[in-house]
């Protein structure tokens, strides 16, 4: 396993990081900590999670997520771990939190309660990298910044991050820091995969030139480019499948996803992987893993026979031929996910 920088801080991660929104809800607490054990085997140090997980967001488990990992977390050498969670921001389209009634933002109020709640459930006293989830764009960014600050000179969080943040909002958030003379975001986890590169369009762009570390989320496209979902199946308990039938914000997430040219550029890329002797999520998860911009790709499962393709992806470079053939169908599909 691999091992990359977060942006310009002093934390060296494993370049998969395992993911864990579905923990609580769709995968059990048992499946979870079978699925946390075998990554740590593997050589994965890097563990994402957050307040407001798992997902679907509901009320009725919201913060088990964490409780789940915390658990997990006291099998293990503390210091061996490097744990990410994230402060729920207002809801923006797809995400609401039922945090706090819902009614969260990235204020002082907010931060402070979310990171003492995070850091009982995790029944730990520091997080190595505390990220701000969806942005807040109507909130002071000297304030959010500010706030973080005092949180990384407490020595409750080690290195910030942001979560689905824009280049108007990564900027930002980077002059209030440097205004303040205050800690600055190190990462941001954006959607990111074969299927979804518009954060090459402009964000890759900042991350090179501010010192910031892409840790991209759902490489896999959400399970459609492990063709799935191809010829209109639904696979029973798959998350889609799922989110299809909720309707509302879950539906609509889902049909970004699942549509007609994203199936379609996954059957090629799939297409592209058996070329080259390699399982279509093997490839999917290598592919994102190699770009300069990336520090860590954060990857999911809910069965632990998921695991073995990810896995695989560890040590593996994709030759040009691959790459070449990759961006000859992102030309011929462009942004599959709109």
């Amino acid at each position: 396993m691999k091992h990359r920088r977060l942006g310009t801080s002093a934390i060296v991660v494993s370049d998969i990081c395992m993911g864990t929104m579905t923990f609580g809800s769709q995968t059990d607490e048992a499946t979870s900590l079978r699925i946390l054990d075998r990554s740590y085997d593997a050589g994965i140090n890097f563990f994402d999670t957050a307040e407001g997980y798992p997902v679907p967001p509901d009320a009725k488990w919201v913060g088990r997520t964490e409780e789940i990992v915390g658990k997990w977390l006291k099998t293990k050498p503390r210091d061996a771990i490097i744990l990410a969670t994230k402060v729920s921001g207002p809801s923006h389209v797809w995400f609401k939190s039922p945090k706090r009634s819902g009614m969260t933002a990235l204020d002082r109020r907010n931060i402070m309660v979310s990171v003492e709640d995070s850091l009982t459930k995790l029944g730990t006293d520091y997080i190595d990298l505390y990220q701000t989830h969806w942005p807040d764009h109507d909130t002071a960014y000297d304030e959010t910044m500010e706030v973080l600050d005092e949180l990384v000179r407490a020595g409750k969080v080690r290195v910030l991050g942001c979560s689905n943040e824009t280049s108007w909002g990564l900027m930002k958030s980077i002059a209030a820091s440097d205004k303040l003379g205050a800690a600055r975001y190190h990462t941001i986890q954006n959607n990111f995969s074969l299927n979804n590169r518009r954060f090459e369009d402009e964000l890759a762009q900042v991350c090179r030139k501010e010192g910031v570390s892409l840790i991209p989320y759902s490489p896999i496209g959400g399970g459609v480019l492990a063709t799935k979902y191809s010829n209109g199946a639904r696979p029973e308990g798959a998350r889609f499948s799922n989110y299809l039938a909720m309707g509302g914000r879950q539906e609509a997430m889902a049909r970004r996803f699942v549509n007609d040219k994203s199936i379609s550029s996954a059957e090629r890329f799939a297409a592209i992987a058996a070329d080259h002797d390699l399982d279509p999520v093997t490839f999917a998860v290598a592919w994102s893993k190699q770009h300069d911009f990336v520090a860590s790709t954060i990857v999911g499962v809910s069965r632990e026979d998921q695991l073995d393709p990810i896995f695989a992806a560890a040590d593996l470079v994709l030759p040009d031929t691959a790459m070449k053939a990759v961006n000859a169908v992102s030309r011929a599909i462009m942004y599959p996910m709109g």
